[in-house]
């Protein structure tokens, strides 16, 4: 049995995922705000040094795997926070327990992004490039303009934060395939891969639109080929699939888990051809 690291854990999809490795025998680490092993503050750097700095302490310096599921939606009112969380916030604790995924011999990683990094309209091109070249400063701070400059016909339709929301799932899914293939990470046998899920009945997602398990799929926002909606377990099954040791030839992917959501809105954006 292993041992693992699960940010996010005291609900939705985090706990699902708790929950998935306990049953299947293995030593799980919580992270979050509540509720938690560890108990520390993501969207902040004292925080995520101090996650790291526990984590480690608990699992005595080796991990199996870390599933980065902490995160929070387009309807927190502080479009910088959104940023800092669900950007800077798994980049941080994947990077800072990498080695002690690489001292296990077989670790695996897995960033939970989103399906709104596709077919949300409103990803910010600079907010993208200052999250990659890791200036949070400059990230938050571009988060807060792009919110306060969005068109009005657009803020009266969408959460406030869509745009740090979509925007800090798009960076987080690039950053994992940009790193997934580096030396330090697949050289070192630690795969790295994400999954964006689509409309999941969490907290995170009722919260954001309203939408209950009462509600029409066919009344939802984007299209839902399945006509369901998904829940935490889900996607927890899917975090689980990437953890195993058995998923050995598989890094840098990003798996939609969106009951067809992306597919149906961009049918032909996959596979796109190599070009020279």
């Amino acid at each position: 049995m292993g041992t693992f690291a699960v940010t996010g854990s005291a609900s939705g999809m985090g706990a699902a995922t708790k929950n998935v490795l306990a049953e299947a025998g293995h030593t799980v680490i919580g992270v979050d705000l509540r509720d938690a092993d560890v108990v520390a503050d993501l969207g902040t750097a004292a925080g995520r040094a101090s996650a790291v700095r526990e984590v480690l302490s608990l699992s005595g310096g080796t991990l199996d795997g870390v599933a980065a599921v902490a995160g929070v939606g387009p309807n927190m009112p502080d479009s910088s926070a959104v940023m800092s969380i669900n950007y800077f916030g798994p980049v941080a604790v994947l990077e800072g327990l990498r080695p002690a995924l690489a001292r296990s011999g077989a670790g695996r990683a897995v960033a939970i992004a989103s399906n709104s990094a596709t077919t949300v309209p409103l990803i910010d091109d600079a907010l993208v490039r200052h999250a990659l070249a890791g200036d949070e400063d400059a990230a938050r701070a571009r988060a807060a303009e792009a919110a306060a400059a969005m068109p009005a016909e657009f803020a009266e339709l969408t959460p406030p934060s869509i745009i740090a929301y979509a925007s800090s799932k798009f960076a987080l899914a690039r950053w994992v395939r940009r790193t997934a293939v580096t030396p330090e990470w697949a050289r070192q046998g630690v795969l790295l891969n994400a999954i964006a899920p689509g409309a999941v009945l969490t907290p995170l997602m009722t919260g954001s639109t309203g939408a209950d398990a009462d509600h029409d799929p066919d009344e939802f926002p984007t299209p839902m080929p399945l006509g369901i909606f998904g829940e935490p377990e889900d996607i927890a099954f899917w975090v689980h699939q990437f953890l195993k040791p058995e998923a050995r030839f598989t890094t840098g992917a990003v798996l939609f888990v969106d009951g067809g959501t992306d597919a149906a809105m961009r049918t032909d954006a996959q596979p796109t051809p190599l070009t020279f």
